[in-house]
């Protein structure tokens, strides 16, 4: 059974002005709660040649919406700049990976370290427990009763421990970029749409009186920094680095401008004659491009991460049966956990993974629940 509080509290909800966690508010203003909405406002690369003039989470037409929203319901709404906040923690790290020729997952560190973070501080000073967001996932109780399993021990002497749970909609589920939550907060975080699928959301939302979310559609580009601005964003905060581009066999086919323009599997802007050519791996210490024309040659069974976590305190035996996703739009594969030390661990999958990237995360799941994450190294 799902965890799920009913109390006439008072709970705030960050607020993206997107349909999920619009309908994330009507759902707790239905059970009961007092929400408060609360819209964080974040940074953008700040460059001339960068096509969003504002971060894509938290526009203008976001704010306005979520204000309307929250009008419509009798609900207070808050907007709370995070600006240079989010600058220190996301985009540099963002610019940090890169230039260590890693590939960043922005999405993962801003939910550990920005957008929950901030939200529980704003709840805090208002002497509030609670925080919600339009995520699709779930959080179970889980009653340990300080007993050990036969393939885990558990090491929290607490009755009460808290899982971060897969959601009904098994396509739109987003406990990958949650997989760095940390156990203290899961007690308090409630995620409404974790029973529902996207098409009943969007259902609820016509319902509701909320048609217009229906012809929105998602930007596709990095919430700071647009596509089409990227080749310019790196050019101008890490530059360029030439270097050679060389096959599996060693030998030299061109010039690459920097290897933080490239990551595994890369087909586009290689710019090789008689392709296409993939990117199959990168020689940093060399500066050297490796490609091959070969896709089968991208395919990885077994990888590396450093440093590794488990949200729920648990820690189990060195040799752990799990599925794993290695980026966020794909189903977890089936594999075989090994801990090597308190830092590292091995995957060994038992189907190879195309395309397995350092700088991702490899998301580890137990049945319907998120165990934690590791940095793929």
């Amino acid at each position: 059974m799902f965890f799920m509080f009913i109390h006439p509290q008072k709970i705030i909800v960050g607020m993206s002005g997107g349909v999920d966690s619009s309908m994330a508010l009507v759902l707790l203003k239905n059970q009961g709660w007092q929400p408060i909405g609360v819209s964080l406002k974040y940074a953008t690369w700040q460059n001339c040649q960068n096509l969003l003039p504002e971060n894509i989470c938290c526009d203008t037409e976001s704010f306005k919406i979520a204000r309307n929203v929250c009008k419509k319901l009798n609900v207070p709404h808050y907007i709370v700049n995070v600006s240079k906040n989010f600058k220190e923690k996301v985009i540099d790290y963002f610019i940090s990976e890169l230039q260590n020729s890693k590939t960043p997952n922005p999405c993962v560190i801003c939910n550990r370290y920005l957008k929950f973070q901030k939200l529980f501080e704003f709840a805090k000073k208002h002497k509030i427990k609670y925080v919600a967001t339009g995520h699709y996932a779930r959080i179970r109780e889980l009653k340990t009763q300080n007993k050990k399993c036969k393939t885990q021990k558990i090491i929290n002497q607490q009755n009460k421990i808290y899982q971060l749970a897969i959601a009904k909609d098994k396509v739109k589920d987003q406990t990958y970029s949650l997989s760095f939550l940390p156990q203290k907060w899961l007690k308090y975080i409630i995620f409404p749409l974790g029973n529902y699928t996207k098409t009943e959301i969007y259902k609820m939302a016509e319902q509701e009186g909320f048609k217009f979310f229906l012809k929105k559609k998602q930007s596709q580009d990095f919430c700071f920094v647009a596509n089409k601005s990227m080749e310019c964003f790196l050019k101008k905060e890490i530059g360029e680095k030439q270097g050679l581009i060389l096959d599996i066999n060693k030998n030299i086919l061109g010039q690459h401008q920097g290897l933080h323009f490239f990551t595994i599997g890369q087909r586009k802007g290689i710019k090789l004659p008689q392709g296409p050519y993939f990117v199959v791996d990168k020689d940093v210490l060399n500066n050297l491009l490796i490609v091959t024309k070969d896709e089968k040659k991208l395919y990885r069974k077994e990888i590396l991460v450093s440093p590794f976590y488990f949200i729920s305190k648990i820690f189990f035996e060195n040799k752990i049966r799990v599925k794993v996703k290695i980026r966020y739009c794909q189903f977890a594969s089936p594999a075989t956990l090994f801990l090597i030390s308190k830092n590292r661990a091995k995957i060994i999958f038992d189907k190879p993974q195309r395309a397995v990237t350092p700088g991702q995360f490899a998301v580890f799941y137990k049945k319907n629940i998120c165990l934690g994450c590791g940095k793929i190294i």
